[in-house]
């Protein structure tokens, strides 16, 4: 595997979970959205699902250790999906004067736990954090083999 490969897996890495702080970002700023633009309902939680990304060689030439290295291929974001109230429900809180009360005084909350999505952000900040040192780990082998060169 050469060193550019190494940078390519970090870099989906990267890429990956910045789409994932943003959609944490998203939530978090959404904890108190008891009605989106469409009028269905309260705002829901997102997440984000990755997958491994499928860099399978083109051409008829691809070797064995090819073959070995797929699994080393990266990360890719599946889907954003929105957590429906069966998998988390919504908080309902008793507020009779607010516009958006059902017919008890009670207001449907979105299904974000601020909590948990601290907890989520810290995990995709060591996780971006991880794949850029594996970066700047490939970039100074890569300037030291340089260095042995000459």
């Amino acid at each position: 595997m050469s060193f550019l490969n190494s940078i390519d897996v970090s870099a989906s890495g990267l890429t990956a979970q910045r789409l994932r702080m943003d959609t944490i970002a998203s939530n978090m700023a959404n904890v108190e959205t008891t009605r989106v633009a469409n009028g269905q309902g309260p705002y829901r939680r997102h997440v984000v699902v990755f997958e491994a990304q499928d860099n399978q060689p083109k051409g008829k030439f691809k070797s064995a250790l090819q073959d070995q290295l797929l699994a080393l291929s990266g990360v890719k974001v599946k889907e954003i999906r929105q957590l429906g109230e069966d998998e988390a429900p919504f908080r309902k809180v008793y507020e009779p004067s607010n516009p958006d009360a059902d017919a008890q005084g009670y207001v449907n909350y979105p299904n974000v736990n601020v909590v948990e999505e601290m907890i989520n952000m810290i995990s995709a900040t060591r996780a971006f954090e991880a794949n850029s040192k594996v970066i700047e780990a490939s970039r100074a082998m890569a300037m030291r083999a340089l260095d042995i060169g000459r």
